[in-house]
């Protein structure tokens, strides 16, 4: 006797656990994990997914009800999508049904409307053939096939042609009958970008992204799982289509945060498409001009293959100049505005030569730093080694482990009174460029400018028509865009991520400035990028100026040695909360001891509890505990532990 367990309609958010079902004779060769079946529950039929098929009962057979039928409404769902369900489920922490709903596609057939978005108007794109490679593109490819399915690094400099690259490696797997899967960071998800793919394979590719609606994410998985396309293009949530016989999956600018899940299963797309490769045999494709430090490090120890573009694809295209410019210096000499003497030379060069100018404001991670504006001097924590955050009670915080100290009156490394935060945004620097460069025409992008729909491609669009001189805005317009008439880009506050209350803030600091500078001089023309810094001798800005990423890995690495952080040893970030502050705070002291009190001899190290960056959200209190340890499974453990023990509502995130 054949036995299943199966979890009932995922529909259903509370049922959180499988329930066991006989298998009649008469379905004995038919069901397989991953079918949906008609079950009686209660005095009800519902239906259900088969997650497993065992030949042990977990109770008296005799008192057990058998399947009824397979759902003839099913939509054919894959085995190898319920069992990375089930990975996700234990892995992050999630209920099953959370991840069930994550990785299965919707079930209800929603009526099509036609999309003024990008994927309607690439549908009628003519074909192009491929592009010759050059030498280093094409052993790239070749690498890549000859370890496959073993994942790999494609680690390009900015430029360097990796799309080329991924398109060879679809042509690959379309001859053997394969699909792909391509995972590009949401805000990539241009008509500029996706024309190239559109042109390569025409109707054998779809997208998919959070403007469509449910009827077209429907058509699009409907087309996947029926083999009538052979690409998917999209942001995380495109690593769970349908293919039923995946070949690769691609991960391009994979440090991107934006591969991160915010809510519930707060899953990390990178790992995750390593495992659904694993899962598949399909082969897994990590790009990137900076790799994170945990995709290199495992490239570094043979996990993934590795494999380097070192030149521009573009003939003629070479890296660009970078100066680093020092705003102590400038501030010293009388510079008052936000724009060094070299870069406003610059601008008003390019104007003159009717060439396009892009002014990079590097907010991301912004958490109210206060430092030295004469020596560069930055507030940070002795015991966390990240910078302290200002409030307005007068206090400089550490996020991390509570450190409290009044903010003094001048700077204790020169004595300078010019202490203060930073309050440069996008709009008032437009207002400056109006100022001082009255004739350029101008464009601005952030979260204000691209609010409406369409918004965000009509402004790239604009400029690269050549409707505008200078672009400025924040991260937006520094992710894989490709401007040939772009020879100066300008970094206005290269200080601001690095100071974040963040471990990781020299690594993004580092991506952020390398992939910025990426974005000058890709047309032949002579590029220059402009750094303006209080403190260029910082490793992140001095690398990321010469695009050096080794000797950044090193020193990053020796820092995050020094304090046990990852990928030099595991971390778990836990988050409580409570409409109460002091049950946040009890809560949190409580969780803390009990975690103590279970591994007295385990070696953990702990930090906190105390206030999180932002200590309250909508009226409720928020309390932040980290903590290191070297095995991972110690820490899967202790999360188990404290979601069994939690009592106020309760984040666990493996770092």
């Amino acid at each position: 006797m054949k036995y299943a367990n199966i979890i009932v309609d995922i529909s259903l958010e509370k049922l959180d656990k499988t329930f066991q079902y006989l298998v009649p004779e008469e379905l004995n060769e038919t069901l397989r994990p991953g079918m949906q079946v008609v079950i009686p529950f209660g005095n009800r039929k519902i239906t259900g997914y088969i997650l497993e098929l065992t030949d042990t009962p977990e109770f008296d057979p005799a008192r057990m009800k058998p399947i009824l039928s397979l759902s003839e409404k099913a939509v054919p769902i894959e085995a190898q999508l319920i069992e990375l369900a089930v990975w996700m489920k234990e892995t992050y922490g999630c209920t099953l049904n959370q991840a069930l709903k994550t990785v299965l596609p919707s079930r209800r057939r929603v009526k099509s409307r036609a999309s003024k978005e990008v994927p309607a108007a690439l549908q009628n794109i003519s074909l192009q053939p491929p592009k010759t490679l050059n030498e280093e593109q094409q052993a790239a490819v070749n690498g890549i096939l000859s370890v496959y399915p073993q994942p790999s690094l494609l680690f390009g400099v900015t430029g360097g042609g990796k799309t080329e690259v991924y398109m060879a490696l679809i042509d690959a797997m379309r001859a053997q009958g394969k699909q792909t899967i391509l995972l590009i960071p949401e805000i990539s998800l241009t008509y500029q970008n996706l024309r190239r793919f559109y042109e390569r394979f025409g109707n054998r590719v779809a997208v998919v992204n959070s403007r469509l609606s449910a009827g077209e994410k429907y058509d699009s998985y409907e087309n996947a799982r029926s083999g009538r396309i052979d690409i998917m293009i999209g942001p995380r949530s495109a690593l769970f289509t349908p293919f039923t016989n995946l070949g690769m999956i691609i991960v391009d600018e994979e440090h991107e945060s934006a591969y991160n899940s915010e809510t519930s299963p707060r899953y990390r797309a990178v790992e995750t498409a390593i495992t659904r490769g694993r899962m598949a045999g399909a082969g897994v494709v990590l790009g990137s001009a900076t790799p994170s430090l945990e995709s290199y490090t495992k490239a570094l120890s043979g996990e993934y293959a590795l494999f380097r573009i070192t030149s521009r694809a573009r003939v003629g295209s070479v890296l660009p100049e970078v100066k680093i410019c020092d705003l102590r210096k400038e501030l010293r000499e009388g510079n008052k505005t936000i724009f060094s003497r070299i870069l406003a030379e610059a601008i008003k060069d390019r104007l003159e030569k009717r060439e396009q100018v892009m002014l990079f404001l590097n907010r991301r991670g912004y958490a109210g730093f206060i430092s030295c504006r004469s020596c560069g001097y930055v507030f940070r924590c002795p015991h966390c080694d990240v910078s302290l955050t200002s409030h307005r009670n007068g206090q400089l915080v550490c996020h991390y482990c509570g450190l409290s100290v009044p903010m003094p009156d001048r700077c204790p490394s020169c004595g300078s009174p010019y202490i203060a935060g930073f309050g440069l945004g996008t709009q008032k620097v437009e207002t400056m460029v109006k100022k001082y460069f009255p004739s350029a025409r101008t464009l601005r992008m952030d979260m204000d400018s691209t609010s409406r729909k369409d918004s965000h491609g009509k402004i790239l669009s604009s400029f690269a028509k050549g409707e505008a001189d200078i672009l400025i805005g924040t991260q937006m317009i520094i992710k894989g865009h490709d401007f040939p008439r772009v020879t100066l880009v300008g970094i206005l506050a290269a200080d601001l991520s690095l100071y974040s209350d963040d471990f990781r803030a020299g690594e993004r600091t580092f991506q952020l400035l390398t992939q910025a500078a990426g974005r000058a001089g890709r047309a032949g023309a002579e590029g220059l990028v402009v750094i303006q810094t209080y403190n260029p001798e910082n490793y992140a800005i001095e690398t990321a100026s010469h695009q050096d990423y080794e000797v950044f890995y090193e020193k990053e690495m020796a820092y995050r040695r020094l304090l046990s952080y990852p990928p030099a040893g595991q971390m778990l970030s836990v988050l409580i909360t409570d409409p109460k502050e002091e049950t946040a705070v009890r809560e949190a002291i409580r969780l803390a001891d009990g975690v103590r009190a279970h591994w007295p001899e385990s070696g953990i190290r702990m930090i906190g509890p105390s206030a999180a960056g932002i200590s309250r959200i909508q009226d409720v209190y928020r309390q932040q505990l980290f903590i290191k340890h070297p095995s991972r499974k110690l820490l899967l453990q202790i999360r188990d532990f404290m979601e069994l023990e939690k009592k106020t509502g309760l984040q666990i995130d493996l770092l």
